[in-house]
């Protein structure tokens, strides 16, 4: 359980800023990342899908290769899997993020 207004942030190594995580475990990775100062635009290959809402602020995603999304509070987008992409944001920003596996019925 969380909150999206959550004192716990930890610097966020791989993209800068700070990350809240709610959940990491083998089938499931989601958390917050927040960026409060400058955050200087570098290309970012995505490890796995990456669904996520943005909370604060606005981004505009340059897909190498694909579209360019232009997202603000409230909009959601999905990018795919091994997707470079340049996250050019307005400060300060904060989305909310979720890696996962594909969700698989169960047959019955």
């Amino acid at each position: 359980m969380s909150n999206v207004m959550t004192d716990d942030w930890q610097p966020d190594p791989e993209v800068g800023g700070e990350m809240h995580i709610l959940v990491e475990e083998e089938t499931a990775y989601a958390g917050m990342s927040r960026f409060l100062t400058s955050a200087d635009p570098q290309p970012w290959t995505l490890p796995e899908r990456e669904t996520m809402l943005v909370l604060e602020g606005a981004v505009r995603i340059e897909i190498h290769g694909g579209p360019t999304l232009e997202l603000k509070v409230g909009d959601m987008a999905s990018l795919p899997k091994g997707a470079v992409t340049t996250w050019h944001m307005t400060l300060p920003f904060r989305e909310i993020w979720f890696f996962s596996r594909p969700y698989e019925a169960t047959q019955d």
